[in-house]
């Protein structure tokens, strides 16, 4: 089985920044997405600017307008764009054309919050690069800390993020039910609410000692 790759979302601090470092998971996540993670463009380019150039910056958007996304992606800020919001096949083709014309295309992660599986029947609708399956919660876009059942994920035949409730305790569980191409994990590595470089050590290493 191929190495699961790991991306820990919701970096906020210079602090976060550190952590990762140390760590080298795959992706770190910038939420420009109203939440208490959120980062405004000045400060994820602070940040992007001490990451470690082997970590990929991932953007994540909900609703958002094209323009942000593609002024972040045209500065570097941003290498791989996280659509976790209504966005359809409409939106994800007029980004496309105009990250193409800006000459900065970037691959796109479309998030599917996952209720049962019809949801998953209709999420390879989406013209996007990966999939991200999430827990379905009401209004909430993500972030919710809960689980849903990883066997539904057997029916996506394309490389897709696993998210939702991931932690320390379960994630080996989730990568052999799943067999995601990347787990995101967010809130499973903070304490009170802030990221915690010991969480994010400890899973960055639990996770790759899977052969």
């Amino acid at each position: 089985m191929n190495e699961t790759k790991i991306k820990i979302c919701g970096l906020s601090r210079i602090q976060d920044i550190e952590y990762v470092n140390e760590s080298i998971p795959d992706f770190i996540g910038f939420v420009f997405a109203k939440s208490r993670r959120q980062v405004e463009p000045e400060a994820a380019e602070k940040l992007k600017a001490a990451l470690d150039r082997g970590i990929k910056t991932v953007g994540v958007f909900v609703n958002e307008d094209t323009a942000l996304i593609r002024g972040l992606c045209k500065d570097g800020i941003i290498e791989y764009i996280q659509l976790h919001g209504d966005e359809d096949n409409e939106y994800i083709a007029k980004l496309k054309t105009q990250l193409e014309k800006a000459g900065c295309s970037k691959p796109i992660i479309k998030a599917v919050r996952v209720k049962n599986t019809e949801t998953l029947n209709t999420a390879g609708q989406f013209d996007t690069d990966f999939l991200l399956l999430d827990t379905f919660a009401g209004k909430e876009y993500g972030g919710t800390g809960k689980t849903f059942d990883w066997n539904l994920a057997n029916s996506i035949s394309r490389p897709f993020f696993l998210a939702g409730g991931l932690q320390y305790d379960n994630v080996l569980e989730a990568v052999k039910t799943a067999r995601p191409f990347c787990v995101d994990i967010s809130s499973g590595v903070e304490t009170n609410g802030f990221k915690d470089g010991v969480k994010i050590k400890d899973i960055v290493k639990l996770i790759r000692s899977v052969k």
